[in-house]
């Protein structure tokens, strides 16, 4: 991987140019990710090995690196080294309630998901609290990688009344799919966000750096009839998801003018 990922970029870098040569260096990488040399999650080289391979320091190799993070063309993972950040970018409209196996195939996209856990269980006082339930109601759990193109893009804790999803294991790819099945599906839902930094773990299951940006978002869904199905927490990458909200502007009052 480290060997393809320098030949795809290792261009001749040319001390005599003005322009130097970490810019260079960014260009050379820019070049290759765009022509689809480099890919997402294609490893760098160690710095040490790339300004071996290149002939030229390592502190000219950080500061490329560091120049191209900044960007959002490589990303560096915790103990695993720096690689080809994703190249998409998804916008995420707040204003309509679908699943993200939807919401990816729509884009064209192929989503799955790896099972972190799942259980079933006496709520606790905050899931009784966000699904609006009497103390000793059971609850199912579900807590899951979702990913695009097999590219991690957030991680995702569903809880839901026993009464709408009685296994955990009834939710395959889609848990809107699932409470499909069950004669349950949601018509509405409320939503709230808000940014944060990614802890080790988190950070680790979405190859970013720990202390990387995401959006954390909280969704409460209902059904026709006003009962809370589903209480859903996630944490988004917030260098591979955009939300976007349509809003209406509103008229201004009519000024009455007085003529007396």
């Amino acid at each position: 991987m480290n060997d393809h990922a320098t030949a795809a970029f290792a261009l001749p870098l040319d001390e005599a140019n003005p322009t130097p040569l970490y810019l260079q260096l960014q260009q050379s990488i820019e070049d290759a990710v765009r022509k689809g040399s480099l890919k997402a999650d294609d490893a760098l080289p160690g710095e040490r090995d790339l300004a071996k391979q290149l002939g030229i320091s390592r502190v000219t190799v950080r500061k490329a690196i560091t120049g191209l993070v900044k960007k959002g063309v490589l990303v560096q993972r915790w103990g695993s080294g720096t690689f080809i950040a994703p190249q998409m970018r998804l916008e995420q409209p707040l204003s309509r309630l679908s699943s993200f196996t939807d919401d990816m195939s729509a884009r064209g996209l192929q989503s799955s998901a790896v099972l972190l856990s799942r259980s079933t269980g006496q709520a606790s006082p905050d899931e009784l609290m966000a699904l609006g339930l009497s103390p000793g109601e059971t609850v199912s759990r579900v807590n899951r990688l979702r990913m695009a193109n097999d590219i991690p893009m957030a991680i995702e804790h569903a809880v839901l009344p026993s009464r709408f999803l009685p296994d955990p294991a009834l939710v395959k790819q889609s848990l809107y799919s699932a409470l499909h099945e069950q004669g349950c599906m949601p018509t509405r839902a409320l939503q709230r966000l808000h940014a944060v930094l990614l802890n080790e773990e988190q950070a680790s299951l979405l190859h970013v750096q720990p202390q990387s940006p995401a959006l954390y978002i909280e969704r409460r869904s209902f059904t026709a009839t006003g009962e809370v199905v589903e209480f859903t927490s996630s944490y988004y990458r917030g260098d591979a998801y955009d939300f976007v909200a349509e809003l209406t502007i509103s008229q201004p009052e009519r000024i009455h003018h007085d003529d007396a």
